[in-house]
């Protein structure tokens, strides 16, 4: 089962709605990642209203579809949207990264809706990987989704995975990539060169879709797209602006993992009122 369907004027609704309690979470916390957070939000937004089969009463239903946050520093974004969509009560949200809560400033299995836990990067693809297999074996029909960083694919443990994914003829895995061009220390670019991205993948047998990251259209088509293909792995590089959706935050690398002062949150809950 999954939510209701929505229609793209409702689902940018929901992305704002998800934006602000993401605001809050961290302004409450004074810790955390908002960047990558905000420029992921209409991705995974769109995922689990319109695409994802989850049952929020069931976190463990066999035949569920699987979402991994590969990037895990952005559970914020997570921990909203699993909310919003049943998994516990909104009002947790507002204990993040406390002594206690069952969310932690990274993703563990005590959050109702996480699969498993991450946090050192590179290694989500693999993860969504035995996923995949997993469903061969047992002959089950899930999908497995999976949300990468473009900083992340610097690391090579990403490509030997891609290799297997494609190999294995893996077509139930749609990778997601959050193509924000900023990571920790500066622009991607200017670390360590990613692009061409379509051709690189295209390269190790993936089926490419390239859209706006921040288009609902574009998002549902690219999903409805990735259902198709059956024979290889999808991925749909999505070129998203970090901290979408708040003006001062939107490029600036500085945010990637800074929270939001007290004041720079009431300005940017403003903003996305």
């Amino acid at each position: 089962m999954a939510n209701k369907q929505l229609n793209t004027e409702e689902l940018v609704i929901r992305a704002r709605e998800v934006r602000r309690l993401i605001i809050q979470m961290l302004a409450r916390a004074g810790s955390g990642h908002p960047g990558g957070s905000l420029s992921a939000t209409d991705l995974i937004t769109a995922l689990y209203s319109n695409v994802l089969r989850f049952n929020p009463a069931d976190p463990q239903w066999p035949d569920r579809d699987r979402f991994h946050m590969s990037k895990g520093h952005c559970c914020p974004l997570w921990y909203a949207v699993l909310a919003k969509s049943g998994y516990f009560p909104v009002e947790k949200l507002f204990t993040l990264r406390q002594f206690g809560s069952i969310l932690q400033g990274h993703p563990d299995r005590k959050t109702p809706g996480v699969e498993s836990a991450s946090g050192s990067l590179g290694q989500g693809l693999s993860i969504a990987l035995g996923m995949s297999l997993a469903a061969k074996v047992d002959k089950k029909d899930y999908r497995v989704y999976v949300l990468l960083g473009d900083g992340e694919l610097q690391e090579g443990s990403v490509w030997e995975a891609a290799m297997a994914c494609a190999h294995f003829s893996c077509g139930n895995i749609c990778a997601i990539l959050d193509a924000n061009g900023c990571q920790i220390d500066g622009r991607c670019e200017d670390i360590m060169g990613l692009e061409p991205l379509a051709a690189k993948w295209q390269s190790f047998g993936w089926h490419v879709i390239e859209i706006n990251g921040h288009d609902m259209q574009q998002i549902l088509n690219a999903y409805d797209q990735a259902k198709t293909i059956k024979n290889k792995p999808t991925i749909i590089i999505a070129r998203t602006v970090k901290g979408k959706g708040v003006s001062f935050m939107e490029g600036v690398v500085g945010f990637h993992g800074r929270a939001p002062t007290e004041e720079e949150a009431r300005k940017a809950l403003e903003e996305l009122k």
